[in-house]
């Protein structure tokens, strides 16, 4: 029972993030970009560090090399999927109360943080450190997302109140998926083959949501920053290896 409290509290301290929207209302939108970038840039390096370092080698202590890579494989087609189900369709019409994407960000996160939370379970039940690990890299991921999905939902028309409200229960999702999580780790292959699916989640979302916008910044001041904040991400959870073998 004491795994299930860690997954509780890693989700709970996930969720926690969708109330940093909150705090964005009070900064400058020209210091906001400045600060995305870098979050986004180090959110991408952990989550790519967490993936080659600790994910994958941990997989691939447990199943064969073929079946980590063809895990991996499948993972970054099932989430690629998962996004196109969930940001195809817009509203059009400039008297939409609150457009139809801002609904359908929500359902998008609502899965997002399930699995999220799947994979934390999957995770802290191969051993703790690894849950810490994890918790770590998706934190740092959802720090600039929750921002920036607070300012799709108020862009989409939702009250300020009614988007942080929205935000935070979607973001609730995550514990769910903890939960569940560990309840279904009975099933061994289950969690085994969660780690392959996790770390090929991570390297989709860095690679195809995030790296994608870090390219944009044309500035070489700002690229080198973005850069450096990229390669201190990777330098996270490669010192967090050494923590591990203590």
């Amino acid at each position: 029972m004491l795994t299930l409290l860690y997954i509780i509290l890693a989700t709970l301290f996930i969720s926690a993030g969708a109330l940093l929207g909150i705090f964005t209302l009070a900064i400058q939108k020209s210091k906001l970009d400045k600060m995305l970038l870098l979050l986004v840039s180090l959110s991408a390096g952990a989550l790519m560090g967490g993936a080659f370092l600790h994910l994958l080698p941990e997989a691939s202590q447990k199943l064969e090399s073929s079946h980590v890579y063809q895990m991996v494989l499948f993972s970054f087609i099932a989430f690629f999927f998962i996004e196109k189900l969930f940001h195809w369709r817009h509203c059009h019409k400039g008297q939409c109360e609150v457009h139809s994407f801002g609904y359908m960000n929500l359902c998008g996160d609502a899965i997002h943080n399930f699995i999220d939370g799947l994979i934390l379970a999957a995770a802290f039940i191969t051993n703790v450190h690894l849950g810490i690990v994890t918790t770590l890299a998706i934190a740092l991921h959802e720090i600039p997302q929750e921002i920036g999905d607070f300012g799709v939902l108020l862009y989409a028309g939702f009250e300020k109140r009614k988007a942080l409200f929205a935000n935070f229960m979607v973001a609730l999702t995550v514990v769910l998926g903890g939960i569940v999580g560990f309840f279904l780790s009975s099933l061994e292959q289950f969690v085994v083959y969660l780690l392959p699916f996790a770390a090929g989640g991570f390297i989709y979302i860095a690679a195809s949501d995030l790296m994608p916008e870090i390219r944009k910044e044309r500035g070489l001041q700002k690229s080198i920053a973005s850069f450096g904040a990229f390669l201190f991400g990777i330098l996270i959870m490669f010192l967090v290896t050494f923590l591990e073998h203590e």
